[in-house]
């Protein structure tokens, strides 16, 4: 495992999507849950499981993809704030991920949101990840 598990997070199912898999298994924190549970709301993903092996918790992650050709629902994955640095705004500076057709996951003090929540909520925080 790696010592980042947002990035695993982030880009296990962006490789999985380029090559037309359909289950991802990551470890289960709270930060990877509520990751995969903003994904889903925003229609990202289709479903997420969890399940336990042995000692560790595992999330399973469904993807998502759309006609005959299994086109998938994420273009790109793209990560923001990483360890070494950290990206903050407040809520009237909140990004537009491609004029609004993706999404800003940031930790906030209310939990895991999309940039459109938090706008919304008046509330700023760390840019994640952009999905889009």
């Amino acid at each position: 495992m790696t010592n980042d598990l947002i990035s695993t997070t982030i880009v296990t199912p962006q490789n999985a999507n380029m090559k037309k898999g359909s289950i991802i298994r990551i470890p289960a924190t709270r930060v990877t849950r509520s990751i995969g549970h903003v994904s889903s709301k925003e229609g990202f993903v289709k479903s997420i499981t969890e399940h336990r092996e042995n000692v560790k918790y595992y999330s399973d992650i469904v993807s998502r993809y759309k006609g005959r050709k299994r086109k998938s629902h994420i273009a790109a994955v793209r990560r923001v704030s990483r360890p070494g640095l950290r990206i903050h705004f407040t809520h009237r500076r909140a990004p537009k991920v491609m004029g609004g057709v993706g999404i800003a996951i940031l930790p906030t003090s209310e939990g895991l949101l999309t940039d459109r929540e938090a706008r919304r909520r008046k509330i700023g925080g760390e840019i994640l990840c952009h999905v889009y």
